[in-house]
């Protein structure tokens, strides 16, 4: 008799809407196990992020509510705030570890964490962690050169693949029930947070009337503007520090540094710099590079909540001081190559010399970066240029005249 195969038969609305349901309330619930998730393929699950869409949706509240001072300025407040717990807490601490605290002190930190409407702590490191294992290349989630701009910026958090938490990859952070727990029911600290908003401008309308808010406007602005704000620029980093800025160090990805994205996300866009040494608690390497991130967590270290903060290594600063003097040499190379093609009277040398030499800079920082192949050598950059340029001037003179 012929065998018949019968293929699994794709779950019905209602399976689909129940399961998404729970999975609001509880993110770690996954019928088909989590590795099977895991192993789908990239594609928008629209039910599991509805919430997600609501909390965009919300944002367009202004309209009904209006604007007042102190609710615009709270929503500004908030995003910074919380960006601080993005990047101290989620980031420094939890992904890398940069810094210790207590145990106490480490729920107290996931809790400040949960109110940035990110998932939990330990989803947030997981991810993180699998992006620096695998970063720029295919297995990369939010690689822009892999998946695209869009993507990599908000695509990717809505795909069912990423939702579960392989806590196989944090055993030191799993091993903590309650970390665990505000990261299984990770709306939670959210609700709760947008709930004492919403109060603070109920009670702000009752007891200071003339400020001119109200709950749902505290709501609508401190919560749901700024923490949509917050999300992208926290995903900026994902989409745009791949893309924009220098190379400082010779990473395998293509990780930059940017003072724009390091504005926008209190430090975060000294990129290069982190994916060089990812253990330091400071991004911004050098005194030049502001990084506020690590002056909150410095400040943090003097009351003695945390400790132990991880310096960046000397001869990382070394590498990377050589290399900034690499470049400068090719960037004034190249501003007298660029005089001496296009002669000018001594007198009028210094303003064409500053623009040589900007345009220079600038061109050799900043490379057209077509889409990374797989396995492909990354793009040269400056660094790489300027090693090249050491390479041959330590050749004799017969073999450097044949090389070039």
């Amino acid at each position: 008799m012929p065998e018949f195969v019968v293929s699994p038969s794709k779950p019905s609305l209602f399976r689909r809407c129940t399961t998404a349901l729970v999975q609001w309330i509880d993110s770690d619930y996954c019928p088909g196990g989590a590795e099977k998730m895991r192993n789908e393929p990239d594609k928008v699950d629209w039910m599991r992020v509805l919430p997600f869409v609501i909390l965009h949706l919300g944002c367009f509240g202004i309209v009904w509510v209006g604007a007042s001072s102190v609710a615009v300025w709270s929503a500004v407040a908030l995003y910074f705030i919380r960006m601080f717990a993005v990047t101290g807490i989620h980031h420094r601490y939890f992904s890398h570890k940069t810094y210790s605290t207590s145990r106490f002190g480490q729920f107290l930190l996931a809790v400040f964490a949960g109110t940035t409407v990110q998932r939990g702590s330990l989803w947030w490191a997981y991810h993180h962690r699998h992006h620096h294992q695998h970063s720029d290349g295919p297995e990369d989630a939010h690689s822009p050169h892999v998946h695209g701009f869009i993507w990599s910026h908000i695509g990717w958090i809505t795909s069912r693949r990423n939702f579960p938490t392989d806590y196989s990859k944090i055993k030191d952070l799993a091993k903590f029930k309650e970390l665990v727990w505000l990261n299984r029911f990770d709306l939670v600290v959210p609700i709760l947070f947008a709930t004492g908003i919403y109060f603070t401008g109920v009670a702000l309308e009752a007891f200071a009337p003339q400020l001119g808010t109200n709950g749902l406007q505290m709501l609508v602005w401190a919560f749901f503007v700024s923490t949509t704000a917050l999300f992208h620029g926290t995903a900026c980093i994902n989409s745009m520090a791949h893309l924009m800025g220098r190379r400082r160090y010779r990473t395998e990805d293509d990780s930059r540094n940017s003072f724009i994205l390091a504005m926008i996300t209190l430090g975060e866009g000294w990129h290069n710099n982190h994916h060089r040494y990812q253990s330091s608690t400071r991004n911004g390497f050098y005194w030049w590079e502001i990084d506020p991130t690590y002056y909150g967590l410095k400040f943090l270290s003097w009351t003695g909540f945390i400790w132990g903060l991880k310096a960046v290594p000397q001869s990382v600063l070394d590498e990377g001081a050589r290399a900034e003097h690499a470049a400068s040499v090719i960037a004034a190379q190249k501003a007298a190559q660029f005089r001496q093609e296009h002669g000018h009277s001594a007198l009028k040398h210094v303003i064409p010399a500053a623009a040589a030499i900007a345009v220079a800079t600038v061109n050799a920082a900043n490379i057209n970066l077509p889409q990374r192949p797989e396995d492909a050598a990354m793009h040269k950059d400056v660094t790489e240029l300027a090693h090249e340029l050491q390479g041959k001037r330590t050749l004799p003179a017969s073999e450097r005249s044949s090389a070039s």
